[in-house]
């Protein structure tokens, strides 16, 4: 194990497991699932991380600002439907559409996700980096973002503002940050839409990451991105 790997671990003070570079994902979605429901039992939200790049900058952040164990929350204010109306608009301006009709479009079929992802090599199938799957103790799943804290480049909310947002999507769909990346937040959607507006959501997954369309999707549309919602367990975000 890295001595950087290491460290990380002691500073979350929490059980944890290691699944090595090159090892099977599917073990570690496994132990994943396995954890969450564990953790509905017993007050504590587990998190996957990829051991990238990314990963230093988070351990960094820890020791400058003491955020360990929950010494440092962000606040989680009641304010991510504003937030993420506000950021649709602003997107949406400089969309290239010239009206909401035609953004959203009368597509039928989308992409569904079950899987995580944003750990695995798209050239072996197999984990990219050495991966921690943590159990952190925290009984609201937003409150990861102050152990993980992520967002604030390009066109990604800063932290403060994704804290907001996943207190929301959790209270409206019981949506939760799963699987944490350099530039890849992937959620665990066990309800998957819980029943909501199928549009309503691919506006919201837009107004949170714009790639989710302009990159991770073939005709651009929202209706495209919907329709695999309905029956999606996993979102995938990805700012570039």
């Amino acid at each position: 194990m890295k001595k950087s790997t290491q460290k990380l671990i002691e500073n979350f003070r929490c059980n944890y497991k290691v699944f090595a570079k090159g090892s099977d994902p599917g073990l570690l979605e496994q132990a994943y699932h396995e954890s969450f429901e564990a953790g509905r039992r017993e007050g504590f939200c587990p998190a996957i991380i990829l051991l990238d790049e990314a990963a230093d900058g988070w351990l960094e952040y820890m020791e400058d600002a003491k955020a360990v164990n929950g010494s440092v929350r962000l606040d989680s204010k009641d304010n991510g439907k504003e937030l993420l109306e506000e950021r649709f608009d602003l997107f949406f301006e400089d969309s290239g559409y010239d009206s909401l009709e035609d953004f959203i479009g009368e597509e039928t079929e989308g992409e569904v996700i079950h899987h995580f992802i944003a750990f695995i090599s798209t050239r072996t199938n197999k984990l990219e980096e050495d991966t921690l799957l943590l159990e952190i103790p925290v009984s609201n799943p937003w409150d990861l973002i102050s152990y993980l804290p992520m967002g604030g480049w390009n066109d990604c909310p800063d932290s403060k503002e994704m804290t907001a947002i996943c207190k929301y999507w959790y209270e409206k769909y019981q949506a939760v940050p799963a699987v944490f990346a350099n530039d890849i937040l992937e959620f665990y959607a066990p309800a998957k839409l819980n029943g909501q507006n199928s549009i309503e959501a691919a506006k919201e997954h837009y107004a949170f990451c714009p790639d989710r369309i302009d990159q991770g999707t073939e005709t651009y549309t929202l209706s495209e991105l919907a329709s695999g919602l309905e029956e999606s367990d996993v979102w995938y975000f990805w700012w570039d």
